[in-house]
């Protein structure tokens, strides 16, 4: 039976998913948005973690926010990593080997198993000061689903 085409996915009688381009799943965890994406050799999960404030809205809680930054960054899981983006926004990225073809239980069970890891690092970010709000996601939108 050939492939079907379903969305950004081909999709083989086994269930597999193939990428016909680009594919990206775009949910939300604790109102940030996140995004699952996959290729040849890896799933890589996306969350728009916060955004360090501007001197003009909290100045006095920028030193902390840098340093929490800084010492969260070695402490993330393998394949993980944490990027101070030029408008000091945080996204936090993670990039697992694939194991076996992609479906979609497996790229659901990925997204779930980031979500409830990222928990105690959007807990510390948040205790530090940063901004969950600005740049992070929220409001739902075409393609996202709302947790």
């Amino acid at each position: 039976m050939p492939q079907i085409t379903h969305g950004p996915f081909l999709v083989a009688e086994d269930g597999s998913l193939t990428p016909h381009r680009q594919p990206a799943m775009r949910f939300e965890w604790r109102g940030r948005g996140c995004e699952a994406t996959f290729d040849d050799g890896h799933v890589s999960l996306t969350v728009q973690a916060g955004a360090v404030p501007y001197t003009a809205e909290r100045a006095e809680v920028r030193p902390g926010a840098f340093a929490a930054l800084g010492e969260m960054a070695p402490e993330l899981p393998e394949g993980w990593r944490l990027r101070l983006l030029p408008d000091h926004r945080v996204r936090l990225e993670a990039a697992l080997p694939r194991q076996g073809d992609v479906t979609a239980t497996a790229l659901v069970r990925a997204m779930v198993a980031f979500a409830l890891a990222l928990d105690p690092y959007l807990d510390r970010l948040e205790s530090a000061g940063l901004d969950a709000g600005r740049g992070a996601g929220g409001g739902g939108g075409a393609g996202r689903v709302k947790t």
